[in-house]
């Protein structure tokens, strides 16, 4: 599945561990996507869309 909402585009961002003695190790955030049907230009279709998008109502939802 993608990591990217096909919306905003919100993805996956890089940032550090930080272990309780200060050491830092790298990894990865992923953005909350989900697989729905969606309503584009009058026809259903799948879509990888963040949760954020869902809520905010920036997608039309298909039944």
């Amino acid at each position: 599945m993608s990591k990217k909402c096909e919306i905003c585009g919100k993805g996956q961002v890089t940032g550090n561990n930080v272990s309780h003695s200060n050491r830092h190790s790298k990894k990865k955030i992923n953005a909350n996507i989900q697989t729905i049907k969606i309503n584009d230009n009058g026809k259903v279709r799948k879509a990888n869309v963040c949760t954020r998008c869902i809520r905010s109502g920036k997608v039309d939802r298909a039944i």
